[in-house]
């Protein structure tokens, strides 16, 4: 070990931050060559014309009066106006900037348990094997997933002002802990457990429960009120949006029933608490993506359930005795609690970046457990150091090779359908990204798969009305058009599609109609007045194809208005 050769803790902790650096750069270094994938980067990025403004005024208040999926998070939608200012579409440089904010959540998740315990070894396993674990690919290689970087970084930051804030406790830093925690709220929902950790880290390591025996619960409620105030509010806001809009967008992106029986989703939360776990330690099979079960085995809920009450138990049984169990069990439980979907938040059976902030818990108990074991000062120093160093190279070098999925979206969805099954999700989401490289026989097929597992999903129609399109094949993608509206009878898309197939057949007025429904539901849909105005001023109406020609220039296509004006029939 470094001090046997007579250098300092200071010394020690500036190397240790220096190769946690460098290595988890080295591993997670490809994704700077990768590409965005066609799952949420189009809404967060490249089809998002507030982010592609920049940093703006208007785009400020934007980030701060918008949702997506229920999801109030202005701080996210901010950081991407700032790497659009950086990168523009570049998405190399998007996945920089999470692999920097990755990186600076370890350094600082170590600097966190070695000024509150002072072992450097054991504060330094925990975040290498944050920074280096497989499952938090996802978090970092996945564009979208800003979300959990970025909360993951103030949450972190929260935690250190918080126990600088214990050595010394002045307002000032009490003021600095509640706006890092403010931060944290506004990059991610998931973080309002983080006063109730707060409070558990009192009792270890902080030891703060000791000097206030006589008034430990007055202390805690005055200090902790405001952070429970902030998160309270934020699970307001996270709520009150348009279910109905929120529960649409479920149901045709994911083709998913509208709400999971409560029964299920207790169950599917049973067995996930446990595959979590079993993932921290052998992860395999990783996807973006595991549907919900259409049945989970009872045997699977027994034995999930049985496993944490008998943890749960045995960690209480030795609270006193070994503290550090029980800090961090808890910490895993309570922070995964929002994800685990008893509330139904999505279609996700779980998902690998919900693993990402509890993970912290399973380590500590791992890095303070494990030594316990061993009594003998001397053995402890020649297994468990090298025994740590070899688990790590195996999950670096895991997290090498599953970085290699998130290449593009092609290579990451059909890796999910090589390790799940009835993945609809993966199935339509490459059939997509064939299409686009304008593979769409290829693409069909995989709607075809999609279609067949999940049949109540308009959107999958839709798209494989395209690809049909794509073929010439004009009524067998109106054939499935219709079914897109069948199932969604406000399907706008739908509506546009069809109406541009029922022009190339010459079937103009149905054409319209469609069009016409597509700008009732949708009106700032420039495709449909462009598409509307080419027809009209074809047929040389120019009362009524001049203004729709207008009107999609102002929304941003003006191939339509351009071209009529070349033949002087609008102004």
């Amino acid at each position: 070990m470094l001090n046997k050769i007579n250098i300092s803790s200071r010394e020690q902790r500036l190397i240790i931050y220096a190769v946690l650096t460098v290595v988890t750069f080295a591993v997670f270094w490809q994704v700077n060559q990768f590409d965005f994938i066609n799952f949420d980067d189009n809404v967060y990025v490249t089809q998002n014309s507030h982010i592609q403004s920049g940093l703006t005024a208007e785009g400020v208040r934007w980030a701060f009066s918008t949702k997506y999926f229920g999801l109030w998070n202005p701080l996210v939608w901010l950081s991407f106006m700032f790497d659009y200012q950086l990168y523009g579409l570049n998405a190399g440089g998007y996945h920089l900037t999470n692999l920097i904010l990755h990186i600076m959540s370890a350094l600082l998740l170590f600097w966190l348990f070695n000024r509150m315990t002072g072992a450097i070894w054991r504060s330094a396993f925990v975040a290498a094997l944050f920074a280096l674990h497989p499952l938090h690919v996802e978090s970092v290689a996945w564009i979208s997933e800003r979300k959990d970087v970025l909360s993951a970084f103030f949450w972190m930051l929260t935690l250190c002002l918080y126990v600088y804030y214990t050595e010394k406790p002045v307002i000032i830093r009490y003021l600095l802990v509640l706006f890092s925690f403010v931060c944290a709220l506004m990059s991610k929902p998931m973080v309002v457990t983080l006063p109730v950790i707060m409070i558990i880290l009192d009792y270890w390591p902080l030891e703060r429960f000791q000097s206030k025996k006589g008034k430990l619960i007055l202390w805690q409620l005055k200090e902790k009120i405001p952070f429970f105030i902030l998160s309270a509010a934020l699970v307001i806001i996270t709520l009150h949006s348009p279910q109905n809009t929120a529960l649409r967008t479920l149901y045709n992106i994911f083709g998913q029933p509208k709400e999971f029986p409560l029964f299920s989703r207790i169950a599917n939360a049973l067995v996930s608490y446990v595959t979590y776990l079993e993932k921290t330690f052998w992860p395999h099979d990783m996807a973006i993506f595991y549907p919900f079960p259409s049945q989970i085995p009872v045997w699977q809920v027994i034995g999930a359930s049985l496993m944490i009450l008998i943890i749960t138990t045995a960690i209480i049984v030795m609270i006193k005795r070994l503290p550090y169990l029980f800090v961090g069990w808890m910490w895993y439980a309570i922070t995964i609690a929002p994800v685990i979907g008893i509330i139904q938040i999505s279609a996700y059976a779980m998902a690998d970046h919900y693993h990402y902030l509890p993970s912290v818990g399973i380590v500590v108990m791992l890095a303070w457990g494990i030594p316990s074991l061993i009594k003998s000062e001397e053995i402890r120093k020649k297994i468990l150091f090298p025994a740590g160093m070899i688990f790590l190279g195996i999950m670096a070098f895991l997290t090498w090779q599953q970085c290699g999925y998130w290449k593009n979206s092609i290579t990451l969805f059909s890796h999910a359908l090589q390790v799940t099954r009835d993945n609809y999700l993966a199935h339509n989401n490459l059939g997509l990204a064939l299409f686009a490289e304008g593979k769409s026989m290829e693409a069909i097929d995989h709607y075809n798969e999609a279609i067949r597992i999940t049949p109540d999903c308009a959107g999958f129609y839709s798209n494989r009305g395209l690809a049909y399109a794509k073929l010439g094949q004009y009524k067998r993608a109106i054939d499935d058009y219709n079914k897109a509206i069948c199932i969604t009878p406000d399907y706008a898309d739908a509506y546009n599609n069809r109406g541009i197939a029922y022009y190339k057949l010459g079937h103009y007025q149905r054409a319209i109609e469609d069009f016409n429904e597509t700008i009732r539901l949708k009106p700032d849909d420039a495709l449909a007045y462009n598409n509307r105005g080419n027809i009209y001023i074809n047929q040389g109406n120019k009362k009524l194809g001049c203004p729709d020609a207008q009107k999609a220039c102002e929304l941003g296509i003006c191939n339509v208005l351009e071209m009529a004006k070349g033949k002087g029939l609008c102004h």
